[in-house]
């Protein structure tokens, strides 16, 4: 018997319609879908029933990912429908799968046993903030979360300008939504006031916000960031075609 495939499917961002950023075609798949590897199950299903699904939510299989022991997983526990030759569906929180969330390891066990792996088209925080930010597109890093307590956080600040500059390089991070303010704060003390700074938030969603300026313009930002989810962007060359 032929192995199902692993379908990567990408979540909603926000409160978008998913006519408006999942093309029709990764939209045909997911609805024909009918097992789904997940972080949670009841947001799953919430985004599910937005999409449309060909059936019942209540006859499509969720398997959470246990992301407390994501290393050591089970092949026939998250992908025994593979297996069994039927196709499934690999779903992060939001954007896209495998990328700042823990399905990568299910997609490595996916090519250990031999399952095709098909990512489907959809939206990616950190690249259209990247798109949007004016900065460096063609050498960049992504580096997660940074430390929440000073000075670790104080030093990753630093050494992410340090390494933009050596590198002509573009630095991309998230944060928690409700230390975004804070985040802004402890930047803007930070870096050095040349540096450029581009926070974008609610990427897709109505109320998104892009802003690309340096720090010294970021220093008289009067807006709250509080709770929204955000991509923070760094780029310190310090050779920005706004400033020769």
């Amino acid at each position: 018997m032929a192995f199902g495939k692993l379908y990567l499917v990408p979540n909603l961002l926000g409160a978008t319609q998913p006519e408006k950023v999942l093309p029709a075609g990764t939209l045909d798949v997911v609805r024909k879908l009918r097992h789904f590897v997940v972080e949670n199950t009841r947001t799953s299903r919430r985004v599910l029933s937005r999409i449309g699904m060909d059936c019942p939510i209540d006859d499509i299989e969720f398997i959470e990912l246990d992301k407390h022991d994501a290393r050591n997983l089970d092949l026939m526990e998250n992908l025994g429908a593979c297996l069994n030759g039927d196709d499934m569906g690999l779903m992060s929180e939001a954007g896209t799968p495998c990328v700042a969330d823990p399905g990568a390891l299910v997609v490595d066990l996916a090519h250990s046993a031999g399952i095709q792996v098909v990512p489907l088209t959809g939206p990616n925080a950190m690249i259209l903030a990247l798109m949007a930010s004016g900065f460096n597109g063609q050498a960049f890093a992504f580096h997660g979360y940074l430390p929440i307590k000073s000075p670790e956080r104080q030093n990753a600040i630093k050494n992410l300008e340090r390494r933009s500059m050596n590198n002509n390089e573009t630095e991309l991070f998230i944060e928690t939504p409700f230390r975004n303010n804070a985040m802004l704060q402890d930047l803007c003390k930070n870096l050095h006031p040349s540096t450029q700074l581009c926070i974008a938030c609610n990427i897709t969603c109505d109320d998104e916000l892009i802003i690309s300026q340096d720090i010294a313009e970021w220093k008289k930002f009067k807006g709250d960031l509080n709770k929204k989810p955000a991509v923070f962007l760094i780029y310190a060359t310090f050779q920005s075609p706004r400033r020769k």
